[in-house]
């Protein structure tokens, strides 16, 4: 979509035909001598805006702008409103876009040229259990030759699933290698850990496959080289990670407990908002934990803090404009050589054991980034609930 929101910067024509000029302001009558007839225009009477819409363009008129208010029909004739507009009423905007609406307009796809032989993700898909997220289904786009359904002449489309669980050569041959491999030098949440081990030093660390263009972080044990977290970028302006990744177009199945409502699951996309989403929830989600990007001298974070807040083995890091910035899936509770249990425990025993000493692991480092990592604000006005409730 391109916006024009200043249209005295510009010259425009139509068919060779000046329509908005320094000689011709851009007025409805212009509009319409201009383009011609075309279906009513919409009225959005809390904006106070009318919008008259051509295929593939969309002017907009201000209607507060106009000395007299103006008089609106809702019921005119032939099932259609009356709206009575001033002679001379100039474009406030314009919209260039592909398509027959603003509304369903979608976004071009990515020209051969730009691949570069990288792989894009055209869809993930979060698949889930029971009890919460089990893996992702990948809908991949690449240029060139190899497996797959043939697109249009180059393109290649093919899927791939990777799950908790699977081992580091499994995800290499399901997704090629990754854009970068990053080593966690430290875990600043380890302090919130329940675990009595949280103090013994790691041998080893956990590290990240960076996978920029499918928007997509993957974090393995150090350990076991098994998968245990997914980081999903959404890469909106104003973020601190704005830019790095291409954006995820992901889909999450949410499990909603409400009353005559058992089973039922809502679909949380890339373009969801937060407070969309306790809607759908029926119920408050417990307080957030408050996430600063920590700065060094050469590098700045002017974007302020994002709010964590944990949900079915997930975390959501929302902007303060309730976009959501990142989602990072947690694997279920596992057995860890680690510990040592007791001969007699049950199998019971060691599953709460595990879920209650899965820590927030750095929600700063593995929140999305292999930047700096972000420091948590431990106020308790911030908290309201146990770490270990966001590991639930």
């Amino acid at each position: 979509v391109i916006e024009v929101c200043d249209l005295t910067k510009v010259k425009l024509k139509y068919c060779g035909v000046h329509f908005n000029s320094q000689a011709i302001a851009p007025t409805i009558e212009q509009i319409d001598q201009s383009f011609g007839a075309t279906h009513p225009g919409v009225y959005n009477s809390a904006e106070q805006l009318f919008h008259l819409n051509f295929r593939g363009l969309s002017f907009s008129f201000q209607l507060d702008s106009w000395t007299e208010a103006p008089k609106y029909e809702p019921n005119f004739a032939h099932g259609l409103a009356s709206l009575q507009i001033p002679h001379g009423a100039t474009v406030k905007r314009m919209y260039i876009y592909s398509g027959n609406s603003l509304q369903d307009t979608k976004a071009p796809m990515m020209p051969l040229s730009c691949f570069l032989g990288n792989v894009y993700a055209e869809s993930v898909d979060v698949l889930r259990d029971g009890t919460g997220p089990a893996g992702l289904r990948l809908r991949l786009l690449a240029a060139g030759c190899g497996p797959g359904l043939l697109a249009d002449a180059k393109m290649r489309v093919f899927e791939r699933s990777v799950y908790f669980g699977d081992s580091c050569q499994d995800v290499l041959s399901m997704l090629g290698s990754p854009h970068k491999v990053f080593y966690k030098s430290e875990d600043k949440m380890k302090i919130h850990s329940p675990s009595p081990h949280k103090q013994v030093p790691s041998k080893c660390n956990d590290y990240f496959f960076n996978y920029f263009t499918l928007g997509v972080d993957i974090l393995f044990d150090a350990n076991t080289h098994k998968v245990k977290k997914f980081v999903l970028h959404t890469n909106y302006p104003g973020h601190y990670n704005f830019n790095i990744y291409h954006r995820c177009e992901f889909k999450i199945p949410l499990a909603i407990k409400k009353e005559n409502a058992d089973g039922q699951t809502e679909t949380c996309t890339t373009y969801s908002k937060w407070d969309n989403i306790q809607e759908l929830l029926g119920h408050p989600v417990e307080k957030p934990v408050v996430l600063h990007r920590s700065s060094s001298p050469n590098n700045t974070n002017p974007f302020g803090s994002t709010f964590c807040f944990g949900l079915q083995r997930m975390i959501f890091e929302v902007m303060q404009n309730n976009h959501i910035a990142s989602v990072t899936l947690y694997g279920p509770p596992r057995y860890s050589s680690v510990h040592l249990w007791p001969a007699g425990a049950s199998r019971g025993h060691r599953l709460q054991r595990e879920a209650q000493s899965l820590s927030l692991d750095s929600w700063t480092q593995e929140l999305s980034t292999n930047k700096e990592a972000g420091e948590v604000n431990p106020c308790p006005m911030h908290i309201g609930k146990t770490w270990g409730s966001f590991c639930d």
